[in-house]
């Protein structure tokens, strides 16, 4: 300690130029130090940036994988939106699957796919009302009656908000439902979670997010011609560190129809959805 202060001492009463050329080459010798460290990976393994309305799919899905190919999934949930503007700063990451084909599009449009992406289900937008559907709701018009209140995804966030949108202006009911619009979620289990405390009369979201709400939760299906349908894209990122183990991995995701079924989805392709 004695030696510390004593050499503190006489390192302030040195000329500025050689305290700045000493500071200079302890910098340097830091830097030096720190190249010779071994570099610190982001994740082990493959990290998948998922949209949050596919969480109960893929915990299953990621954990099946490592148990057959002993390769470590780390699953990073959000609104598709927020996930793309995380990529965009990190630039880091395997495997790119959001709930809706608008937000991965646009991931294309900054190159951030690597090759061609392939499809695994649909997302069938349905309106959820509360047990007991207290609102009597039984269509879309329904949801601009006077009092309802209602819940949505917004559509900068979440590919369901945008759907929402969607299929109320093509149905002319757009204004007026918006003025029952109670809240806008960022993330699409949060308008399943409304509906299940009764916060609002309704709500759209996709029909695989019932599973496990059943009991407290009734859906009301919207007719195909009304409805806009979407599809679930997945791709490898072009940031990948191991882009074979992200294509066995994207390939093992499409392959695994019975878990996605078992979740409520309608696998791709299918006659019927197109």
């Amino acid at each position: 300690m004695l030696f510390f202060l004593t050499f503190l001492g006489q390192f302030f009463t040195l000329p500025y130029c050689l305290v700045i050329a000493m500071i200079k080459k302890i910098a340097m010798a830091i830097l030096v130090a720190g190249a010779a460290l071994p570099l610190v990976t982001a994740q082990e393994g493959l990290l998948v940036h998922s949209g949050a309305g596919l969480s109960e799919t893929m915990d299953v899905l990621s954990k099946k994988f490592e148990d057959e190919y002993g390769i470590k999934v780390t699953v990073n949930y959000g609104g598709a939106a927020s996930l793309l503007t995380q990529m965009e700063l990190k630039r880091e990451g395997d495997i790119f699957i959001p709930g809706g084909r608008h937000t991965f599009n646009r991931a294309k449009e900054k190159g951030f796919i690597e090759g061609k992406e392939k499809f695994v289900a649909y997302h069938i937008p349905v309106i959820g009302v509360p047990k007991g559907n207290p609102a009597n709701i039984t269509c879309l018009e329904d949801l601009k009656k006077p009092g309802v209140k209602v819940a949505l995804g917004d559509p900068k966030a979440v590919p369901i908000g945008k759907k929402a949108e969607k299929i109320l202006k093509k149905n002319g009911i757009y204004e007026e439902v918006v003025k029952n619009v109670v809240t806008l979620e960022l993330e699409e289990p949060h308008i399943v979670r409304d509906v299940v405390t009764q916060s609002v009369g309704a709500g759209i979201f996709w029909r695989s997010s019932i599973i496990g709400a059943e009991k407290h939760i009734e859906i009301i299906e919207i007719p195909k011609e009304q409805n806009a349908i979407d599809v679930i894209p997945i791709g490898v990122l072009i940031f990948s560190k191991d882009k074979e183990a992200a294509r066995k991995f994207m390939d093992f995701v499409v392959s695994e129809k019975g878990v996605w079924e078992s979740n409520g989805y309608v696998t791709y392709p299918n006659e019927k959805y197109g």
